[in-house]
């Protein structure tokens, strides 16, 4: 690839740079600058990445975007996206400085962190996940403990409406599971601060304040959203700090029985050798699972419930063929997967989109497809635009099972199916998911046929408006779950 010269610095002179698309203050009848903030941090809304995708097919799957001071390339469809993660996976493995996170995190965790501290980390927390479990059949018996006590939930309202939040329980029970070592009464005073705590976090993570913050940190004493945002995330601190200094005070190596116990064992055994594993990188480590290890896979079961319920043949499909293959009185276990479903649960999580894209930006002056990217230029690598591919999906925009459907009905495999994304910053937790959402959502559907709650039809169903949060919520709705024979 050339060597081309580093990109001009100012914005309104320069329509393109290097090639690379088009600044957004000369972007067609100038809508981009306003359509489009946001783009680097957290809470866009849903329309914004359709207009990335319509800049796509004007100016190429890769173009520049300027964002107050800051400039921002945009990788979109399947094919670039996943070049540029898979092949180019140590350019493009940083993260960079967003001030929230800076302020949340000061470089630490799993999810900000650049480095030998995010290698480290990461691999630790794989392995532990791993021992505890994660993915394998040791940690599906716990899911399906946790299945009972959301179907026992679920029965006390008697066929009347409740709400699709009341669906997290179950799934954030089980990150808390390997977090700290148990799971929680849903009744629970701590179990129900942390849950709220959760919601709120997530909520301010999209407001648009948050974002005028994160471009314009310098002017931080007009906003009090990142304000709020760290107290609730302080309140969250000291819950967590209560089971590390308990876990602290028993630790031994015959007692690992969660994340925290780990980390705290880990610590212990380096002591002072390595600095990576001290109190700030643990409990930030700790504060990324809590978070976006609950939200995502929460938010997915509930989406799934909702679309059943917009598109009712779907779900008594999905209920006949559970009756077919799965013997009376016994569970679907995630080993013995099945087209119908299968297919149903990859559509769910391709058509929600739930998390649009994390932001990356590169570790070296890199080359990729005939453009000079600096190093430190922040990267948005659009799952959005992969997950509509229209070059990969017969009908990107509609809720349609028979994409995972061959002629046959036999389930396939799509290599543009990233809902997780790819290469060394994919989703850590990915099996996890993959085991609890087909646990959950079969179980659910073997038990119950969920319908919209009296005087609404499928038609009311609303898909078309997410709530912006850190992920794309489905809006406040209700549902009605009927019990089966």
């Amino acid at each position: 690839m050339p060597n081309t010269p580093r990109p001009q610095q100012h914005p309104l002179v320069h329509m393109q740079w290097q090639g690379i698309g088009t600044w957004a203050q000369g972007m067609e009848d100038n809508q981009a600058g306003s359509t489009l903030r946001g783009l680097a941090a957290p809470g866009m809304h849903p329309e914004q990445y359709k207009s990335l995708m319509k800049l796509a097919e004007k100016y190429g799957p890769i173009f520049t975007l300027h964002f107050g001071f800051q400039k921002v390339v945009v990788l979109t469809g399947y094919e670039v996206v996943r070049e540029a993660l898979v092949n180019y996976t140590e350019e493009f493995v940083d993260r960079p400085s967003i001030p929230i996170f800076d302020q949340i995190q000061n470089g630490n965790g799993l999810f900000f962190s650049i480095g030998e501290l995010w290698r480290t980390t990461r691999r630790f927390t794989v392995s532990s996940m791993r021992n505890l479990g994660m993915g394998k059949q040791m940690l599906e018996g716990r899911i399906f403990e946790e299945l009972h006590f959301l179907i026992e939930m679920i029965k006390s309202f008697k066929g009347e409406p409740f709400s699709l939040p009341s669906f997290n329980c179950a799934p954030i029970n089980i990150t808390f599971v390997l977090l700290f070592g148990d799971r929680f009464d849903y009744k629970d005073p701590t179990f129900l601060t942390l849950l709220r705590l959760i919601d709120e976090v997530m909520i301010l993570l999209g407001s648009p304040y948050l974002n005028y913050f994160n471009f314009y940190p310098f002017l931080g004493f007009l906003f009090k959203t990142h304000k709020i945002m760290l107290e609730k995330i302080e309140d969250v601190r000291v819950i967590l700090r209560q089971y590390m200094k308990a876990s602290r005070e028993d630790i031994n190596e015959n007692s690992v029985r969660s994340y925290i116990d780990a980390l705290m064992f880990k610590q212990q055994e380096k002591n002072k050798k390595d600095s990576l594993f001290h109190d700030d990188n643990l409990m930030a480590s700790i504060l990324d699972l809590v978070m976006a290890g609950t939200e995502t896979i929460a938010t997915t079961l509930q989406w799934s419930i909702l679309l059943m319920m917009k598109y009712p043949e779907i779900q008594k499909k999905v209920q006949e063929e559970i009756g077919r293959t799965v013997k009376a009185g016994s569970w679907a276990t995630y080993e013995k997967k099945k087209t119908c479903r299968n297919a149903v649960l990859h559509e769910v999580q391709r058509f929600i989109t739930l998390l649009p894209h994390v932001p990356r930006c590169t570790a070296v002056d890199t080359h990729f497809r005939g453009y000079f990217l600096p190093k430190g230029i922040i990267v948005i690598p659009s799952l959005t635009s992969v997950l509509l591919d229209k070059t990969q999906w017969e009908t990107p925009h509609q809720f349609n099972p028979n994409h995972f459907l061959d002629a046959e009905g036999n389930f396939v495999k799509k290599g543009a199916f990233l809902p997780f994304s790819t290469g060394r910053r994919n989703c850590i937790g990915e099996s996890l998911a993959k085991m609890e959402l087909f646990v959950f959502f079969v179980g659910l559907l073997q038990t119950f046929t969920f319908r919209p709650q009296p005087g609404v039809s499928e038609s009311d169903l609303d898909l078309t408006v997410p709530q912006t949060t850190f992920t794309l919520r489905p809006q406040p709705q209700a549902t009605c779950a009927v019990l089966r024979e």
